[in-house]
This record gives structure tokens, C-alpha cells and sequence, in this order.
């Protein structure tokens, strides 16, 4: 493994992003969207070094499910899983939404786990 990884978005993670980004300009104007789109594109840009150092997301490790990290940007979830020198950005979830449904709609989780 290489010590630089390089990240790849998803097209699902790159609309979560956007859908978040556009929901809070709606909400609190533009300024505040602008600033959580440049904060989220450097801390998830952060992970081409050291990526292992994010947690296995502890609602897929109780399934069984190693292979998936995640990146806590509050209220946000970064989920992304590492292939030899790449992180693959997978999900960009709102920690505050049941998370265990989320996984499930997205395909990460069965629901008769």
C-alpha cells in the first residue's frame, strides 16, 4: 500500500453532498452551505493520508461488515471503504437520521440481519 491513497467519490455520495449542501442553503442561505461543502470536500480529502486511523462503522461491524470506515464530520457520517491505494467515498449520511435504515435502503445491511 502506498502511503498517499487516492479519493474517489461516488455518484451517491457526491448527491448526498449535494442534496445536504442544497438543503442548507434553503435553510440557512448560502454562506453556511458554501462553508459545510468546503469543509467536507478537505476533511474527506484528508483521507489520501492515513485513512485507517476512521473506525469501522459500528452499525455494519455488528453485522459482520469489516470492510467499511467512516469519517465523523458532525452531524455527518463519511462512509468510505479502502482498496489497496484508493478510498472509495461511498456515503455522505446525516448522523442524525436512523442510520440502521439508511444502510439497509443503501444496500450496505440486509434487513433480517
Amino acid at each position: 500500500m502506498s502511503d498517499r491513497h487516492r479519493v474517489v467519490w461516488s455518484p451517491a455520495a457526491l448527491d448526498d453532498l449535494e442534496s445536504a449542501v442544497d438543503h442548507l442553503a434553503v435553510e440557512h442561505g448560502l454562506a453556511p452551505a458554501l462553508n459545510l461543502h468546503e469543509k467536507v470536500v478537505a476533511r474527506v480529502e484528508s483521507l489520501s493520508r492515513r485513512p485507517m486511523r476512521c473506525r469501522v462503522v459500528p452499525e455494519l461491524k455488528a453485522a459482520g461488515v469489516t470492510v467499511y470506515r467512516e469519517l465523523i464530520i458532525p452531524p455527518y457520517r463519511v462512509i468510505f471503504r479502502i482498496d489497496e491505494d484508493i478510498v472509495g467515498v461511498a456515503a455522505f449520511l446525516d448522523g442524525r437520521r436512523d442510520l440502521d435504515e439508511l444502510l439497509v435502503l443503501r444496500g450496505f445491511l440486509s434487513r433480517d440481519r
